[in-house]
């Protein structure tokens, strides 16, 4: 995907292993210009212990494009397989919401669900001690006498049977700062920034949110001083333009605070530039203000509406009044402010549609996301939502293929495996257009697609960052930031 991320878990990964005496090597199939070819170039001459990929993303989680990875990630294992016979396992975000499923999937030997830095050294040294047939001659759950059900997080085979070990999520967060095995400069120099993170997991409710599937329903925070170690090495390596990669920074807002005033005490708000995601509430002057000083100069919010019956549906805790008092913060201590919005979920409506655009255009902010579609992960409150649509009446599956808020472009019966999307059916069979049209031209938006939709007038500036020809120039020419930022002085 352009433009290219840095795969920041593989950082942390290779990081980890490091230092625990595992030798550690990166073929970085995103900037290879032939991945296969790659491949094979390095299976030619060397034989791991163990094989692992990073798996970020199960599908761009984007209407109408509604793309889906796992059967690219299938065909990476099915060409490593033709080269070597070495085990391999699987992780990341993606692969840790649909573990088993893309186990069952892919054909992998195993795979590692939630954080994997503790887990992929474990599964190592139990594959290096480990005979050629390494699911054991009879079968067993045992490697060479070493059983797998100890590694937190592993999911693994045993005869005909996939075996999870549950979520791995070590109440204590620590990972390595050195972040000098993924090529960051590279990436610094064609996607225009570079992840970190300061905590892992979520224990907010918000019904269509996986993140606390993959990271855990609590956060658990780094130490600030590990984290500005982490920021001070990659400004080392001459990056000065960052991104968290939390789910939301200020959950919980004393450890955002504490982590500004370190990195103020160091001295790296004067050196770096990053961009957040935040929840509209905990959010006050002090924060604001602190953040800044820290060297943030945008936050994307994650507000998905105005009107109140759909904050009340999304299970968020902030009102109209909230939005504008984050706004006017970013505003008061110059910071770029984004707004996300989520339209189409259960009980969606155009005069709700109408009355969020209508409230967000009043405001003062930079831009604004115009998302249309809810991406279904079963798990999530949204997969209950769509069970009690059921009449009760008729099986489950025929129900799923005869709701008309369902969205897809797979066939067959309805699996939330694959890119399933919520639209509320009452904004009628052009939704993207009804929120164009409100909208009207507003340069602010991010519009969705329309193209999909029979008759539909007009090109769309749409929110999907992917292969974004405007977006991929601008970087190359020499723009840095989040993408919305630098979309919206291409615009403005």
């Amino acid at each position: 995907m352009q433009p290219a991320i840095g795969p920041v878990g593989l950082d942390y990964i290779a990081g980890a292993a490091k230092s625990s005496g595992i030798n550690t090597e990166l073929v970085d199939l995103c900037i290879e210009n032939d991945w296969q070819q790659a491949l094979e170039k390095y299976f030619s001459n060397k034989e791991p212990t163990l094989i692992g990929l990073s798996f970020r993303n199960v599908d761009d989680c984007f209407w109408p494009s509604a793309e889906w990875f796992v059967p690219k990630l299938g065909k990476i294992i099915d060409v490593i397989r033709e080269l070597s016979d070495v085990p391999i396992v699987v992780g990341g975000v993606g692969f840790s919401i649909f573990g088993k499923e893309i186990i069952e999937s892919t054909g992998a030997d195993f795979g590692v669900a939630g954080d994997g830095e503790q887990a992929i050294t474990e599964l190592y040294n139990v594959t290096r001690a480990s005979s050629p047939c390494y699911h054991g001659q009879d079968g067993r759950d045992t490697l060479n006498g070493r059983g797998f059900k100890s590694i937190k997080g592993l999911i693994w085979r045993s005869d005909d049977e996939i075996i999870c070990n549950g979520k791995a999520w070590p109440e204590k967060l620590s990972l390595s700062v050195e972040r000098d095995t993924v090529d960051n400069r590279e990436y610094f120099k064609r996607g225009g920034q570079c992840g970190f993170e300061t905590k892992r997991g979520c224990n907010r409710g918000c019904i269509y949110c996986a993140d606390p599937l993959a990271k855990g329903p609590v956060a658990r925070v780094r130490e600030p001083a590990e984290v500005a170690d982490e920021v001070q090495n990659l400004v080392n390596q001459g990056i000065d333009v960052l991104h968290t990669c939390d789910s939301e920074f200020n959950i919980p807002a004393e450890h955002a605070f504490a982590v500004c005033e370190e990195l103020i005490r160091r001295g790296l708000g004067d050196k770096v530039r990053w961009y957040t995601y935040m929840t509209v509430r905990p959010f006050d002057a002090a924060l604001a203000r602190i953040m800044r000083q820290a060297g943030c100069v945008g936050i994307d919010f994650t507000t998905d509406s105005a009107c109140p019956s759909m904050l009340k549906t999304y299970k968020q805790t902030h009102v109209q009044a909230d939005i504008k008092t984050a706004v006017r913060l970013c505003r008061d201590n110059g910071i770029k402010v984004m707004l996300d919005l989520l339209l189409g979920g259960p009980g969606e409506t155009p005069a709700s549609v109408a009355e969020s655009i209508e409230f967000f255009k009043r405001l003062e902010a930079d831009c604004f996301g115009a998302s249309l579609g809810v991406r279904i992960y079963p798990g999530t409150g949204m997969a209950s939502v769509v069970a009690a649509e059921d009449d009760g009446q008729t099986p489950l599956g025929d129900a799923l293929r005869r709701n008309p808020n369902l969205k897809r472009k797979y066939d067959g019966p309805v699996d939330f495996f694959k890119p399933t999307f919520y639209i509320s059916s009452s904004l009628g069979d052009k939704p993207a257009q009804l929120v164009r049209d409100l909208i009207n031209g507003d340069k602010r938006f991010f519009e969705p697609m329309v193209e999909i939709e029979k008759g539909a007038q007009g090109k769309s500036t749409d929110h999907n960052y992917n292969d974004n020809t405007e977006l991929l120039e601008a970087i190359r020419k020499g723009a840095r930031g989040a993408y919305w930022d630098i979309l919206h002085q291409l615009r403005a």
